[in-house]
Order: C-alpha cells, then structure tokens, then sequence
C-alpha cells in the first residue's frame, strides 16, 4: 500500500532528502539510536491518522498507491463485518473492525479513499489503513501466541488463530516453517471449548480430525503435544510472528527488532521465512533490526528487498539506501564471512587493520581512552583485520561503498609498495585519480630516501630515520593519506608503540607482552592510562577523520 516514503535528510550532510521507492520487505538498519525504531513509529503514526506529525524527525512523507476498483471491492468486502441483530444502517453505511472495535463508515467515502488515498488520507488512513496496519515489539511479539477465542465458525475468521484453524493450507506453511526451526509440529487445540490454543508436537497429527476435533482421540493428542506456554521466549517471538505474518491479516507489518530472544540461526530462518510470505502476498513489511543473520536471510530469500542504513551524531542525520545485491555479494566472500564485516552495518565506525594482533591492541588502546579520555576515544566503533596489507582494501572498499566510515591502519612498509598494492590502497580509501600521480611521486621520493639510510624503515624508527627537512615532506605524505582515512604508523610498525613499557618479541609474542605490561586492573597503581602522546594520539587522529561528517574517501 505504501509507494514511496520520503524522508528529511540524505546521504550526506547537505544532500538531497532520500526517497524511497518502497519494496515488500524494507529493512532499516544503522548504529544505536539512529532512529530505526522512530521511522517505524512515524510510519505507523500515519498509517493511523493520515496525517504526518509536525514533530517528526525522519519521515517527510507517505505516498500510497492506489488499488484499482475490482480490487477496492473485494477489499471492502473482506473488511466489511455483518451487522448484529437489530443493528440499523443507513443504506450507504458499513461497519468495519478497528483494532477489535466496530467503526461505522461511509462505503463511497472508503471506496474513494482506496481508490485515490492519496487525495483522502483522512479517510483512507483511519478508516481502513488504521485497521489493517500492525506494529510488532518485544513484549507483544511472545503476547501473539497467547490463546484467543474460538468464535463463530458461521462467521468469516476474524483472528490469527482462527484463520489457523479454518484454513489448511495457511496451517501447513506455519507448521513447515516451525518445524523446519524447533524439529516440533505446531498444532492448534480446540479441546479448551470456545478457545483456541497453540501446542507443539513430537508428531504430527494422523489427520485432519485429530487435530480440530474434540473427540476422545484429538484430546489424547493434544494432551500429549507440549502447550507452547511452556516454550522459550524464542520459540513464541519466532512462532507468534510466523503465525501473524502468515494468518493474520495487517496489510502493514511494522517490526522492532525481531531477532530479540532469537540464536543466530533462527535470526537467518526469520529473515528468510518472512521476506519470503510476502511474495504470495499483498503485505508489506517495515523492519528495524541490529541482527546481520536477520538481514542475509531477508537477501537470501530472493524477494525484492530495501535495505537503508540510519545514523545519527552531532545532531547530523543520514539514510543511505543499500543494493541488497551488494551485499549478497559482499557475503559470498569468504574474507568477508570470517571478519564479520557486515556486523559493520550496525556501527558507526570500522577501523580496519593487518593482522588480528594489530587489531587486538588499537581495540584495547581505544577501550581505555573511551574510559579515561573520552574525547579521544572512538565510540561505537567495529575492530576489524584483514590478512595483510594487501587485503585491507579488500575490507574498507565495499564497507565505504556502504556509506560506512572505514579507516585503515598499516604500517609504513606500505611506502615500499609500489604498483598495484599502492593503487589498491588508494583506491580503498577513494583518493581521486588526479592526486594519485603526485602521491605516487611523494611515496617514491620518501621510499629512497629512508633506503639511503640503510636500515630497516619498518624496525629501525620509521621516519625517525629522516632528516628534518626530509620527514617533514614524509609527515605531508602521510597527512595526505590521512585526509582520506589511510593512516600509516610513522615511527615503523605496530611494536613500535609504547617504548616505554619495553616490550619485546613480534606480533602475538609481543602482544602477550604489551598487554600483561598494560595491566589489567584499572585500580591498580601500575595499570597505564592513556598519556599525551604516541598511539594514544594516533588514536585521537583516526577519531578526527571518522567523526567529521564532510570526511573525505567516502562516495557520495
């Protein structure tokens, strides 16, 4: 029902508002309190009233597409309910269901607002959207399996569990899907007369009868099947949703972190199983989510999908909408899979580094400074290493590509590697091609001059080796890198941070070291708290780079 949602900011800092051309599944993703749960609040808001709220904070604007009049009809006809005895109706009147209320309407009015909502969202929004529109958080998620009324079987189903009952093909797929993720036959009991319940079986009933019946055989069967009270709070989230995507009726399905009391495989089946029942279906399906299972399975179900990453700081806003495509591919990468690089989507930050040492000592020196000197340090920000080098690019690319601030730290041996290495690493940071020439020419020009010193640039100082005039032209270089999140470690080598400690050995060797000179008790006297200094600063400079909205290397 929703065509378009227009919101009030962009990619950027001063780029045009983002619209978005909506999908059956649109899911939000981003950092903590980067308003993914708010959008879906501003979305049900309209929904409900027709009205956008002057006090919304994303959504701009809602555009709905209009249904064609054989469709108006048996719209209304399915949202129409009959009259009670000795209830009056004026000829042109109807009474349809509001949140479990009867509303009486006016059917032209409610025939012309499905049929242009957007000229009469006042109608179309409260007299039908409002009804047919469900918002789905923690505590009414597990709520949905609690047992509801049996009803009129005379009468057209009015529940989930109703629809269960009465439709066996809608029972088959919820039973699939359930068994396919718990090993259980989800079977719905109606021995509790005038209720119905949900259970899960170790079998499956032999046949129609013995499940929806009340003879001496289908209570047998339903006492032997384990009420699904006594489940996980997992198992009746995953389970309520299946069931109220599948058999209930909201043309609107707004979801707050589904993946809550989920294991990482049932986030993978959820995002699956429901992108996949919107196909057959005319439901839409808005989603708020930390949970990157949640989102591969949504792209691995293959049903068109929107995907947008929120962020919110310094009272800076962004939406960026992602090609699910991309990050299809993305994850087919095997590199990709085992550094949790998608994980990336829900921070604000990535820092990316060579090797899984490096990676564990900035993380641990960027923890303390989060403590002791939170100016400098780095907040809700991803430690991620590649392989090598050579890799790093491999990692911050796709990640920027993502609109996701990535910087990278090598050490300055990267200044020996000419040809594609280098390209590659400018081209993971987006430096443009014309400044790549005179890059190049630097790199070379500082490559030769710490080869006259003879000693090793990487373990013998960096560029301490210089001469004054000569690393002042070498700090310029690696400035300019900086501008655009590569940063290079100047005095050589990650073992060439905190002298002072005397730390000795190469990589993890040497990192069991550092750490245990570190200290681990931030109460004790000899514990090191971050200096003035060193990596310290080094630190505060990445910070500098990633906080600054009109940062460079990220593509618009």
């Amino acid at each position: 029902m929703i065509n378009t949602l227009s919101l009030k900011f962009g990619r950027a800092v001063a780029s045009q508002p983002e619209t978005i051309h909506t999908t059956p599944v649109t899911v939000f993703v981003g950092p903590n309190n980067s308003g993914k749960s708010k959008i879906l609040a501003e979305i049900f808001q309209y929904c409900d009233s027709g009205r956008v709220n002057a006090l919304n904070l994303i959504v701009a604007k809602i555009l709905f597409a209009g249904l064609k009049f054989d469709a108006v009809e048996k719209r209304i006809e399915r949202a129409t309910m009959n009259p009670r005895p000795n209830e009056k109706l004026s000829p042109d009147e109807i009474i349809v269901q509001r949140r479990g209320s009867r509303q009486r309407i006016i059917r032209s009015e409610l025939v012309k607002g499905l049929l242009y909502p957007n000229d009469h969202p006042e109608v179309f929004c409260p007299w039908y959207l409002a009804s047919n529109t469900l918002m789905l958080d923690g505590e009414n998620r597990i709520n949905l399996v609690t047992e509801q009324s049996a009803g009129d079987l005379q009468q057209a189903p009015q529940s989930s569990f109703q629809v269960l009952f009465s439709d066996n093909t809608k029972r088959d797929k919820v039973r699939r899907i359930v068994y396919e993720a718990f090993g259980m036959y989800l079977v719905i009991d109606p021995t509790d007369l005038g209720k119905l319940r949900l259970r899960l079986s170790k079998h499956a009933p032999a046949n129609e009868s013995q499940e929806r019946g009340i003879h001496e055989d289908a209570v047998r069967f339903h006492r032997n099947a384990m009420s699904i009270d006594q489940s996980s709070d997992g198992v009746k989230a995953f389970v309520g949703i299946i069931t109220e995507l599948i058999a209930g009726d909201p043309a609107i399905l707004l979801m707050d972190e589904p993946e809550a009391f989920l294991h990482p495989a049932l986030c993978f089946s959820l995002g699956k199983e429901i992108s996949l029942a919107t196909l057959d279906s005319e439901k839409q399906l808005f989603v708020s989510t930390h949970s990157p299972n949640f989102v591969m399975g949504c792209i691995q179900s293959g049903a068109p999908i929107n995907i947008i990453r929120l962020t919110f700081r310094d009272n800076v806003a962004t939406a960026r909408l992602l090609a699910s495509q991309d990050l299809l591919t993305l994850m087919r990468n095997p590199l990709f899979r085992s550094t949790r690089v998608l994980d990336g989507l829900f921070y604000e930050y990535v820092i990316i580094t060579e090797s899984d040492t490096d990676r564990a000592f900035y993380q641990e020196v960027n923890e303390r400074l989060l403590r002791f000197k939170p100016l400098w340090g780095i907040p809700n920000c991803l430690f991620l290493n590649a392989q090598n080098k050579q890799t790093i690019r491999t990692l911050i690319k796709p990640l920027r590509e993502l609109g996701i601030p990535a910087a990278g730290i090598v050490d300055i041996d990267m200044l020996k590697e000419g040809g594609r290495v280098w390209r590659d690493f400018l081209d993971g940071g987006y430096v443009p091609d014309i400044e790549r020439g005179s890059l190049a020419v630097s790199r070379s020009a500082v490559e030769r001059k710490l080869g006259l010193t003879g000693k090793d640039m990487k373990r013998d100082g960096g560029l301490g080796l210089l001469s004054q005039g000569d690393r002042e032209s070498a700090m310029n270089l690696l400035q300019r890198l900086r501008e655009y999140g590569l940063f290079v470690v100047r005095d050589g080598e990650l073992e060439s941070w905190l002298p002072e400690l005397g730390a000795v050995g190469h990589g993890p060797t040497w990192l069991v070291d550092v750490f245990e000179k570190m200290g681990e008790d931030p109460e004790d006297t000899s514990y090191l708290r971050p200096g003035a200094g060193d990596v310290w600063l080094f630190l505060s400079e990445i910070k500098d780079w990633l906080s600054n909205p009109r940062r460079k290397g990220i593509p618009s």
